[in-house]
């Protein structure tokens, strides 16, 4: 009876449109009335945990840093720089926003950001040299999911700290999975642009024009490097990256390049607050409810069901892949980690899998999730953009979405991808 309280109002509090913070929250506090398995003492407490946390401090740096990068002139250096490399191939324009999604990944670290801002840029560039405009637009919506798997990436920050998990590590080991799906990614476009003659930009590859575009784009290359060499090396924290990412994103648009003025950036900030605070509006909830689950054995017995099937991660892994990717067709991606990683990982970690690998499987699973509807935030930001149907979009990202889920599937079963570079490196 407990249970159905709890989930029954949960669930019918998302279904009218409650936030979601609200309805984790209200349905704890309703288990209260009906069965006070603990207390509200208890479950404040949690909540204040959940959000007192000094490596969280990271994310609202990262997410402010990355609508800097998009405004501060600093994207469209970086598509000039992916074109002198990739431009005159087959499919070259796909090529290059695949490519510059990367880039950008590494300096945003938010896909809907990526999305916005190589999207802007190359989707009305592949319209005009004749590419399908739905195809296009979906295209730059799936590559902008490379914004949460290069590091640095949000939510393997919300993953490392809800796990307790190093967060550096985490990102040295995100350059495996990263690299497979953009070469998948670029198979796809290959086959696709073959298929329906998109030829290349008739700008032949030099070494000389690579070099140039890459000392104009420099400042903007020099980012990762900075602040992911600093994470690796010790010099700063995940949460000290950001503010460093934050800091050098306003010098070198206000200074260097000069397109980004105080008055964009403090709508910047402005903008940007609803969404901070209410991440962290979730983020609180989310944790006390992990807790709850954990006091009620609501953890122990999801642990025993999926226990009980097998005791072969090949087969185990099955159930979990297709339980996040309904997850993530509904729960936004914080409270989706914060709930559910705590309960699925110590299943994994029990038939072999270490915890970095299992939170790279969780980070591929939600970038597929941000362009699954109904909660695609992709999806939103490229039908915002091009005021093409969502529907239409999605089928021409079908074949994309296939080959995220093989890479997934992949980083699961093969643990080199990730767990190789990691070892390399160490």
């Amino acid at each position: 009876m407990p249970y159905a309280i709890m989930f029954g109002s949960m669930f019918l509090m998302l279904l009218i449109g409650v936030p979601i913070g609200i309805a984790l929250a209200g349905s704890m506090i309703l288990l209260l009335f009906v069965d006070p398995v603990t207390s509200m003492t208890f479950i404040t407490q949690a909540m204040y945990t959940g959000v007192g946390n000094f490596t969280l401090l990271a994310l609202p740096f990262f997410i402010i840093s990355g609508s800097i990068m998009e405004k501060g002139g600093i994207s469209k250096r970086i598509v000039s720089f992916a074109n002198s490399l990739l431009g005159n191939t087959t499919g070259g324009l796909g090529m290059v926003s695949i490519l510059a999604c990367m880039f950008f990944g590494a300096i945003s670290g938010s896909s809907p950001a990526t999305v916005a801002a190589i999207g802007g840029i190359m989707i009305p560039q592949m319209i005009r040299a004749g590419y399908d405009k739905y195809y296009a637009t979906a295209l730059c919506a799936v590559a902008g999911g490379l914004g949460v798997i290069v590091p640095p990436s949000y939510p393997l920050v919300v993953y490392g700290i809800t796990n307790d998990v190093s967060i550096s590590d985490l990102f040295m080991a995100g350059w495996g999975p990263a690299i497979l799906v953009g070469a998948l990614l670029m198979i796809v476009n290959y086959f696709y642009s073959k298929k329906h003659g998109y030829t290349g930009t008739d700008v032949k590859f030099s070494i000389g024009n690579a070099l140039k575009e890459l000392w104009n784009a420099k400042w903007a290359m020099l980012m990762p490097v900075i602040i992911l060499g600093g994470i690796y090396s010790g010099v700063f924290t995940a949460t000290e990256a950001g503010v460093v990412a934050t800091v050098y994103g306003i010098v070198i648009g206000k200074f260097v390049y000069r397109e980004l003025s105080f008055t964009e950036l403090w709508k910047m900030y402005k903008d940007n607050v609803p969404f901070i605070g209410g991440m962290m509006f979730v983020f609180a909830p989310a944790a006390s409810l992990g807790a709850v689950f954990s006091m009620m054995g609501v953890t122990a017995a999801i642990q025993e069901f999926f226990l009980g099937m097998s005791n072969s991660l090949i087969v185990v892994m099955i159930p979990i892949f297709i339980l996040l990717f309904i997850v993530g067709m509904f729960v936004q991606t914080t409270p989706a980690i914060v709930i559910f990683a705590p309960i699925l990982l110590p299943i994994v970690q029990s038939l072999g899998m270490d915890p970095i690998q299992f939170g790279l499987v969780m980070d591929l699973s939600l970038a597929i999730a941000f362009v699954t509807p109904p909660v695609a935030a992709n999806l939103f930001v490229a039908t915002s953009m091009t005021g093409l149907g969502m529907l239409d979009i999605v089928k021409k990202a079908v074949p994309f979405i296939i080959m995220l889920f093989i890479a997934m599937i992949m980083v699961a079963y093969i643990p080199g991808i990730s767990m190789g570079v990691l070892h390399l490196f160490k």
